[in-house]
Formats: C-alpha cells, sequence, structure tokens
C-alpha cells in the first residue's frame, strides 16, 4: 500500500482522477450513451487484463470509476497504472 506522499506523487501523474478516502475516482463525459458503453467495454478488457478491476457506475453518458486495492485496504501502484491506462483509453475516444 502506497503512502500519503506516494499518493500525492502519483496523482500528479493523473491529474483527471482525484482522491476520495482509500481510492482515487474519475467521471468520464461521453457525448452519448451508446459512446460511455464503448468506453466501459474497453476499460473492462484492459482491467482483466490486469486483473485488477474499477468500481464503475455509468448513469446515461456519464461514466463514474472508483480504483482502490480491497485486499491492500488502500491504493497501490496496481490503481495508478490501471488510472493511466484509462486515461489513455478516455483520450482515445475522444472524451
Amino acid at each position: 500500500m502506497l503512502d500519503e506522499s506516494e499518493i500525492a506523487e502519483r496523482l500528479r501523474g493523473v491529474p483527471e482522477w482525484r482522491l476520495s478516502g482509500r481510492e482515487i475516482r474519475r467521471t468520464i463525459t461521453a457525448p452519448d450513451f451508446p459512446a460511455a458503453i464503448r468506453v466501459v467495454d474497453e476499460i473492462a478488457v484492459r482491467a482483466e487484463e490486469r486483473n485488477h478491476h474499477p468500481d464503475i457506475d455509468i448513469r446515461w453518458r456519464k461514466v463514474h470509476l472508483a480504483l482502490t486495492t480491497h485486499d491492500a485496504g488502500g491504493l497501490t501502484e496496481a490503481d495508478f497504472a490501471l488510472a493511466g491506462e484509462i486515461d489513455r483509453i478516455a483520450e482515445s475516444h475522444g472524451v
């Protein structure tokens, strides 16, 4: 598990994410519902490849994501690695 200073340092590398308790969160706004589903589908593939799965809540065209490593009791490198991957996916979809 990362300590507070390590978390602060890694957050600088994923500026779309914010710290909320023991997790990091981001909201992606897609142009419409089908586009939001396509983004989530790609995130799901990458998460499964990494065996590290975000909490995902879809509300029409908004995708709310939360990352934490439950078995570690907080944030780890895996969370920030997947956050970076999610950022690249969002960017590739223009959102």
